[in-house]
C-alpha cells in the first residue's frame, strides 16, 4: 500500500465524489435488505391463510391481494436498489475514469520533461505500458478495488446483524462456507494472475514480432526471409494459445467451486433452518430470508480475493509508475526568468562522456561562433559531430569545461527559450502521421498561414514535389513518414527548422539523402538563412560546408584540422584526404 499512498492527492481531489459514492452504497445496501424481509412476509403470510383456512377451498383466493401487495413492494426495493447502485456507480467508477485521466496526464508530461538520457535507457514498449496497462491496472484499484470492499462492509454489517438478530445459531452455521470461499479464491485468483501476466507478456511478443514483421517487410521480402518469419510468428503463437488454454482451465475450475461453496450453505440454511423452524425458534419464511441473505453475502465474500489481487497488481504498477514520476532529468532548467538570445556560441575545453555506454564522445574541444556567423563541422562516424550539436540545444551537460551562447554560461540560460531559438534537423528527420502542412508548421509555436508553409518548402526545395501529390500539403505522411523518400523527409525536416526563424540554425548531416543540384538550391537558400542566425552545418560531404566561414574537423573527439575550405586544402591533412576521396567517388 505504500506505492498506492501516491494516489491519496487525487483521492483527496475527488474526495467529495467518494464521500456521496460512499453514501449512495449505503442506501442502496439498506434498500436491498427489505425484498427478503417482505419475501419472509409473504411466506409467513401465506402458510397462516393457508392454514386458518384449509378446510374452505374457496378463501384460499384470499391469498391473492396480500402476495400482489408483498410483491409490488418487492419490485419497487429492488428498483430503489437499482437507482442508487446507478449513482454509486457515477460517483466512485466515473471517479476512477477521472483519476485515471489526471494520472495519465501527469505521466505524460512527466516524460516531457525527462532528458535524452533516460529515452536511451528506457524502450518505447516499457514506457507506453505503463501510460496504459499500468493505469488501467491503477484504475481498477481506484473504481472496483475501492467499491467493493464499501459495499462488502455495509453490506455484511447490515446482513450479519439482521442475521444474528432473528438466530444466532443458523446465522454462525449459514456463515461458515463464506469465508473458505474467499481464502480460496484469494489463492486461486494469484494463480489466475500469474497466467494472466504469461499471456500478456506473450501477447507483447506476438505485437513486437508483428510491429517488426510490417516495418520491415521490404527487407524481408529482399532476403526471401516469409517463410522463416512465419516459423518464428507461428511458434510464438503457439506459446500463446498454451498459455490461454492453460488460464482456461484455472477458470474453468474457479467457477464451479465458488457454486459449489454458495450450494452448500444454501443446504446448511435449509437443514439447520428447517430443524429451528421445526423446534419454533423461526418461522418458514426466515429459512427463504437466510437464503437470500446468503446469496446477498456470496458475492462481497468472494470478492475479497478478487479485490486483493487487484489491489497487488495496482500496487505492483504503480511500484513502476513510480519509478518515472519520481525520476528527475538530469538537465535542468535552472534560469526561470526570460533570455533573449542573439546567437554567438563558444565551446571552452569542453569534454563530454555519455553516461549509460561511458564513451568518450568529445576531449577538450574549443571554438567560437560570433551571431550570425558559420561553423561547418565535418570527421568520421563516431568522431563526436552530432554530440556537439545535442549540447548546444541541452539535451545533454557537458561533464568538463563551458559552453557560452552570448557569453552566458548554457546552464544560466531559460531552458525553453534556448530550445525555442535552435532550429535543429536531424539526419534522420521524424515526420509525425499528420498531413505536410502540420509537419512543417510543427516548427513554430504561433499559428502559421498557408503562405508563410509554402514559402519555407520552396526554400527547402520540397515545394514542387509536394504540389504534384493528390492531396498536396493535406497528404498524410503515416507513421514516422513512410510513405515518402528519405530525401523528401529530409527537406520537410528542413522547411520546419527554417518556418521558426531561429537564432541558431543546426544541420545535422541532414543532406546525405539529397541530390546534388538540391543540395545546391538548399545551401544558396541557407546562405540568405545565415545572415540573420549563427548556423552550424555537420556533414560527411564537402559539398555541404565548403561555404562555411569556419570548418572544423573532427576525430576521436579531438580537433584536428580547423579553418576554410582553401585553407584546410592546402594543409594537405585529414580534410585533404577526405575531399580527394569524395571527388574521386
Amino acid at each position: 500500500m505504500k506505492e498506492l499512498f501516491f494516489l491519496y492527492k487525487y483521492f483527496l481531489k475527488y474526495r467529495w465524489r467518494l464521500l456521496i459514492g460512499t453514501f449512495f452504497v449505503i442506501i442502496s445496501n439498506i434498500f436491498a435488505l427489505y425484498p427478503a424481509q417482505y419475501v419472509r412476509k409473504a411466506f409467513d403470510t401465506a402458510k397462516n391463510i393457508i392454514e386458518t383456512n384449509k378446510d374452505n377451498a374457496q378463501n384460499i383466493n384470499d391469498l391473492t391481494e396480500p402476495l400482489i401487495y408483498f410483491g409490488l413492494l418487492i419490485i419497487l426495493f429492488a428498483l430503489l436498489k437499482g437507482v442508487f447502485m446507478f449513482f454509486m456507480r457515477q460517483t466512485i467508477i466515473v471517479m476512477s475514469r477521472l483519476i485515471e485521466y489526471d494520472l495519465k496526464n501527469e505521466i505524460y508530461q512527466q516524460y516531457q520533461l525527462l532528458d535524452t538520457a533516460f529515452y536511451k535507457r528506457n524502450n518505447t514498449g516499457d514506457l507506453m505500458a505503463r501510460i496504459s496497462e499500468d493505469v488501467s491496472r491503477v484504475r481498477m484499484f481506484l473504481g472496483p478495488a475501492t467499491m467493493y470492499p464499501i459495499n462488502m462492509i455495509s453490506l455484511f454489517s447490515l446482513v450479519v446483524f439482521t442475521m444474528f438478530s432473528i438466530n444466532v445459531k443458523l446465522s454462525l452455521l449459514v456463515l461458515t462456507p463464506l469465508p473458505i470461499m474467499s481464502v480460496t479464491i484469494f489463492y486461486i485468483s494469484k494463480v489466475i494472475h500469474q497466467k494472466s501476466e504469461g499471456v500478456q507478456n506473450q501477447l507483447s511478443k506476438l505485437s513486437t514480432i508483428s510491429q517488426e514483421s510490417f516495418s520491415g517487410i521490404r527487407v524481408i521480402k529482399s532476403f526471401v526471409n516469409e517463410k522463416i518469419n512465419k516459423n518464428r510468428f507461428e511458434k510464438e503463437t503457439n506459446e500463446y494459445l498454451n498459455r490461454n488454454v492453460s488460464l482456461a482451465k484455472t477458470n474453468a475450475l474457479f467457477f464451479p467451486f465458488m457454486l459449489l461453496l454458495i450450494g452448500l450453505s444454501t443446504l446448511l440454511t435449509i437443514y439447520i433452518g428447517g430443524q429451528e423452524a421445526a423446534a419454533g425458534n423461526i418461522t418458514t419464511g426466515n429459512i427463504a430470508e437466510f437464503i437470500i441473505y446468503v446469496n446477498m453475502l456470496t458475492w462481497p465474500m468472494a470478492s475479497i480475493g478478487w479485490v486483493t489481487s487487484i489491489i497487488q497488481r495496482a500496487a505492483a504498477s504503480q511500484k513502476r509508475i513510480n519509478e518515472f514520476l519520481n525520476r528527475k532529468s538530469e538537465v535542468q532548467n535552472q534560469q526561470k526568468e526570460k533570455s533573449e538570445i542573439k546567437g554567438s556560441i563558444r565551446f571552452q575545453n569542453v569534454s563530454f562522456t555519455y553516461p549509460d555506454t561511458g564513451i568518450k564522445a568529445l576531449k577538450n574541444i574549443s571554438f567560437e561562433i560570433p551571431n550570425g556567423g558559420s561553423l561547418a563541422i565535418v570527421g568520421k562516424t563516431g568522431s563526436g559531430k552530432s554530440t556537439i550539436a545535442q549540447l548546444i540545444g541541452r539535451l545533454y551537460d557537458v561533464n568538463i569545461g563551458n559552453i557560452l551562447i552570448d557569453d552566458k554560461i548554457i546552464t544560466h540560460i531559460n531552458l525553453s527559450d534556448l530550445r525555442k531559438n535552435i532550429g535543429y534537423v536531424p539526419q534522420d528527420g521524424l515526420l509525425f502521421s499528420e498531413s505536410i502542412a502540420n509537419n512543417i508548421s510543427f516548427g513554430s509555436q504561433d499559428r502559421i498561414d498557408q503562405k508563410a508553409i509554402e514559402r519555407v518548402a520552396k526554400m527547402a526545395a520540397i515545394h514542387d514535389n509536394i504540389v504534384n501529390f493528390k492531396d498536396g500539403y493535406k497528404t498524410q505522411v503515416g507513421e514516422r513518414g513512410v510513405t515518402l523518400s528519405g530525401g523528401q523527409k529530409q527537406r520537410i525536416s528542413i522547411a520546419r527548422a527554417f518556418i521558426r526563424n531561429p537564432q541558431i540554425l543546426i544541420f545535422d548531416d541532414c543532406l546525405s539523402a539529397i541530390d546534388t543540384e538540391t543540395e545546391d538550391h538548399i545551401l544558396k537558400q541557407l546562405k540568405k538563412v545565415m545572415k540573420s542566425c549563427t548556423s552550424i552545418v555537420i556533414s560527411h560531404r564537402i559539398s555541404s560546408i565548403k561555404h562555411a566561414e569556419e570548418i572544423i574537423v573532427l576525430e576521436e573527439g579531438r580537433i584536428v584540422e580547423r579553418g576554410t575550405h582553401e585553407q584546410l586544402l592546402q594543409k594537405q591533412g585529414v580534410y585533404f584526404e577526405m575531399h580527394q576521396k569524395q571527388l574521386v567517388k
